[in-house]
Parts: C-alpha cells; sequence; structure tokens
C-alpha cells in the first residue's frame, strides 16, 4: 500500500514538473480598416517582461502562460492589451485586430533665420546649444545631470539624490515586483530594443504599472532637466529611472555608515 502512495505521489509530482514547462502564443497582427497584417507591431508580455515584433506577414511569437496580459502597440493605432486563455495556449494561433487612430493636423510655425554666414554665430541660431552638465560623485559610476551650471549645482545634484527617496520607494520600494521587472527591463534586449524606437512612454506605465504622471514625476524629482525629458527615447527615460534609484541607493548605504 505503501508502495502505491508512493508511486502515486511520484506521478503527480513528475506531471507537476512538465506543467510547469515555458509555453509561447503565436498571433497575428492586422489591421482593422483594410484587414491587412501589420509589420513591426511592438508586443510586451507586461508579467514577463518579454518583447517582441510581428514580421513582414505580421506575424509573432511570444513566451507567455495563462493570464498574462500582452500589450500591443503600432504607431498610427490604438494600443490594446490582450489576456493569454488557455485555449489560444492549447489551439495555437490567434489574430488580434487594431484600430486606427484618428489625428488632427497642428498649425506648423516656420521661423525665419537671419543668416549672417559665419558658422560660428548660424549654428548657435539654428541648433540650441544643451546646456545641462553632469556632476561626478565619489562612489558612483555615472554622472548626475543637474541642468545648467550655477553656483548651486552641485548642491541640486546631492539633493537630487536624497530628496526622491521617498518618493522613488513609494513608487517602488513598497513594490519588489515592480523593481524586479525594472531589472528585467534593463537586461531584456528586445525590451531595449522597442523602447529605443519609441517616445510616448506608453510602454514604460505599462510594464511598470504607474501612470504617465507619477513616471514624469520620477524624473523630474530625478533633478533631470526638461530639455532631457522631452527629447529622451523610452529606453533613455528607463536608464534614468534606474541609475536614479541605483544611485539613492549607493547614497543612502553610505550617509547609513557615515561615509558622506
Amino acid at each position: 500500500m505503501k508502495k502505491l502512495l508512493f508511486l502515486f505521489i511520484l506521478l503527480i509530482g513528475t506531471s507537476s514538473m512538465f506543467g510547469q514547462t515555458d509555453t509561447t502564443v503565436k498571433g497575428l497582427v492586422i489591421s482593422s480598416s483594410e484587414g491587412t497584417p501589420l509589420e513591426s507591431v511592438n508586443i510586451v508580455n507586461i508579467n514577463e517582461v518579454k518583447g517582441a515584433i510581428t514580421n513582414s506577414r505580421g506575424e509573432f511569437e511570444i513566451k507567455a502562460k495563462a493570464t498574462d496580459t500582452l500589450h500591443f502597440s503600432y504607431l498610427g493605432y490604438k494600443s490594446i492589451r490582450v489576456r493569454v486563455t488557455n485555449d489560444w495556449i492549447k489551439y495555437g494561433s490567434s489574430t488580434i485586430t487594431l484600430t486606427e487612430l484618428a489625428f488632427a493636423l497642428e498649425e506648423v510655425v516656420i521661423n525665419e533665420f537671419k543668416l549672417t554666414g559665419f558658422l560660428e554665430v548660424d549654428i548657435k541660431q539654428v541648433i540650441p546649444l544643451n546646456t545641462n552638465y553632469r556632476y561626478s560623485i565619489s562612489g558612483l559610476e555615472t554622472g548626475y545631470e543637474a541642468g545648467g551650471r550655477s553656483s548651486n549645482a552641485v548642491t541640486r545634484v546631492l539633493g537630487a539624490v536624497f530628496n526622491p527617496a521617498d518618493f522613488l520607494h513609494s513608487m517602488f520600494g513598497k513594490q519588489p515586483n515592480e523593481m524586479r521587472k525594472l531589472k528585467q527591463m534593463k537586461q531584456d534586449d528586445e525590451i531595449r530594443t522597442l523602447l529605443a524606437n519609441r517616445f510616448d512612454r506608453e510602454m514604460l506605465v505599462a510594464l511598470l504599472q504607474v501612470n504617465r504622471v507619477d513616471l514624469d514625476e520620477i524624473i523630474r524629482q530625478c533633478n533631470y532637466s526638461k530639455s532631457f525629458i522631452e527629447t529622451a527615447n523610452d529606453l533613455q527615460i528607463l536608464d534614468a529611472i534606474s541609475e536614479c534609484y541605483e544611485e539613492y541607493r549607493v547614497l543612502s548605504r553610505n550617509r547609513k555608515y557615515g561615509k558622506l
């Protein structure tokens, strides 16, 4: 009887192990208006922090399990989230339809430049100079952006690292799962490639589970300049948030042990 019970437990354990193997889902993304396949659609598994893009035939394959949420986004189309089901995994491919967005064209103002013929003078008129500076802090691998050069710039740098402590901790410190996602996003080459080509913060908001206002506030609290916030792509914003948090941890640890 004991042998039969042991054999039964062994079979249950083995089937459980096989049930935990990695699964993937396949699909086709098409346009709702024309029914044609969409190439280079960004797909992100929000739960697993895995990314993929559709090929020239609109097809994709991504690692996912039942109940995971996939985020689909494409320029000019409304982004959607789709829940992975057991039927999707069991029966194979699924067709995802994206709907086009309607855009209203804004008025374009063309400014006239009075060129002098002197290259150095004309360049300053046409291309605004970036007057942001980064300052090094002992113990940190990277510099810290402090905006324009001024007498209180270094003070602002230190304040930028310490002041957002409560804000960053409230955003991520109490949500270890989101901090784990932040680290995974930095390490996943597919995610980094997708973010490098985006400027809308939509994918960051979806992955980190924060709203756009809080995301912008994090960057401001870390004292990144307005020009950086307005021009940085999503990958640069991700790295900025990560660096800010890691630098806070280093300085906080040093302060605790009296090294600063």
